[in-house]
Formats: C-alpha cells, sequence, structure tokens
C-alpha cells in the first residue's frame, strides 16, 4: 500500500461539510419544498407542510438503520417527529405543525437536561468522536479521563447542559412565533431560529467545554506516552543485566 493510499484512507472528513450536511437536508431541503409544494402545485399549507417533512424523517430513519448501535438522539428524534406529524395532520392546523417543531427541540432539550444527572450524557455520544479523533490513543486517553478527573466529567456535563438549555430557548421562541406570526413567515424564520440555535450551541459549548476536553485528552495522551518510555528505558538496564550474568 502506497504512502498516499494510507493518508487518503486515514484522512477524516472536512468537519465543515459534515457539519452543513444535516442542515441542508433537514432545513434547507424542507423550507424549499414547502414554497415547490405551496406556491408551485397549490398543496394546502398543511399538506406542504406535512410533505415537506419526510425527506429529514427518511435522514433520521437512514442514520438510525446504518448506524452501528441505537443511536438515543435519533430515535427519540425519530419518535417525536412521527408523532408529532400525525397530530398535525389530524388536527389539520397549520400553525399546531409549525408548534410541532418547537415540541421536538423541548423534548430533545429537556431529555438531554435530564441525562446529565446519568451514567453517560445524551450528547457525549457526538462529542467523543470529536475530541478524541477517533484515535485509539485518544479513546484510551478519554476512558482514563472520564474515570479519574471530574474536571474532564465536569466539562463533559457542561457541554451536554448548553445544548439542552439552548434547544429549550428554541422551543419556547418557536412556540411564541407559532401563533403571533403569519404561516409563511414561520416557516423560514423556524429555521432560521434553528440554525442560529444549532451555531450558537456549537459555539458556546465547544469553547466552554468541547475544547479544554480536546487539551485534557491531548495532554493526557502525552503523558502515557512518557510514562511507556520510561518503564521502556527502566527496563533496557535490567535487561543488560540480566543478559551479562548469562
Amino acid at each position: 500500500m502506497s504512502e498516499h493510499q494510507t493518508v487518503a484512507e486515514g484522512a477524516p472528513g472536512n468537519p465543515l461539510v459534515k457539519s452543513l450536511v444535516p442542515l441542508v437536508v433537514d432545513a434547507g431541503i424542507p423550507i424549499a419544498s414547502y414554497y415547490v409544494l405551496s406556491d408551485g402545485f397549490g398543496l394546502s399549507t398543511v399538506a406542504a407542510l406535512g410533505w415537506s417533512s419526510v425527506v429529514p424523517a427518511l435522514r433520521t430513519v437512514w442514520d438510525l438503520v446504518r448506524g452501528r448501535g441505537l443511536n438515543g438522539l435519533a430515535l427519540l428524534m425519530l419518535i417525536v417527529n412521527a408523532a408529532g406529524l400525525a397530530l398535525s395532520a389530524v388536527a389539520g392546523d397549520a400553525r399546531l405543525m409549525l408548534a410541532k417543531d418547537s415540541a421536538v427541540s423541548s423534548v430533545v432539550g429537556i431529555t438531554i437536561l435530564v441525562s446529565v444527572r446519568g451514567r453517560q450524557p445524551l450528547m457525549t455520544a457526538g462529542l467523543k468522536p470529536w475530541v478524541t479523533k477517533g484515535s485509539a490513543a485518544g479513546n484510551a486517553a478519554w476512558d482514563r479521563l472520564r474515570a479519574g478527573s471530574e474536571p474532564f466529567r465536569r466539562a463533559e456535563r457542561r457541554f451536554s447542559t448548553i445544548w439542552g438549555a439552548t434547544l429549550l430557548t428554541e422551543c419556547v421562541l418557536k412556540v411564541v412565533g407559532a401563533y403571533t406570526l403569519p404561516v409563511h413567515t414561520m416557516v423560514w424564520l423556524g429555521t432560521v431560529l434553528t440554525v442560529v440555535a444549532v451555531l450558537l450551541a456549537m459555539v458556546v459549548a465547544g469553547g466552554s467545554s468541547a475544547e479544554p476536553m480536546e487539551k485534557m485528552v491531548k495532554a493526557e495522551i502525552e503523558r502515557g506516552a512518557g510514562d511507556e518510555e520510561r518503564a521502556a528505558g527502566a527496563g533496557a538496564p535490567a535487561v543488560a543485566a540480566a543478559g551479562a550474568g548469562g
């Protein structure tokens, strides 16, 4: 295997692209399809909103199916989204369908906040690969820090707390907007609120939690490597002495 092939296979994907893909699928396609279906094809507001939710729902199912294990957050969003869509379709209320999105944010946000009190905060599943870069040394350092470092665990909990609180705030704003602003306005404004909430959570949680955790993991990796070097150095004289004695 050539050096070029090794580098290509080991190179991680562009983080910016990975961050934008969910936003395009979950936000860009639904808002575009809503206006195409309502203004272009003459569908009712309720029907257009319903059909515009199909693509993000399918993506959630696909993410769940292709995952190596059960993704609790993806499953939660799938269940809440399906239930909210069914309820809105029965009610036939366009504003209720818009408010349904806030129900997703609120349930997910509350679940994330509750998980902070448990053994593993819900956002840890996405945080760990980002902090460790997926390396064996990084994963091992994460496990050691999580077992023996309270500052590390506190940063982990803070990361999920910020995300949960941000989603709850987004929920309140969407509910208010859904019942006070025109439906056409809230279709795009709701997406803007979601994007702003996600970006805000990424910046705040990243700066206050993810970055310090990355530094702790890096320092732990270096410390572990130093311990191995010292152990190897201490073992070398013993091996030499044993050889001389033989």
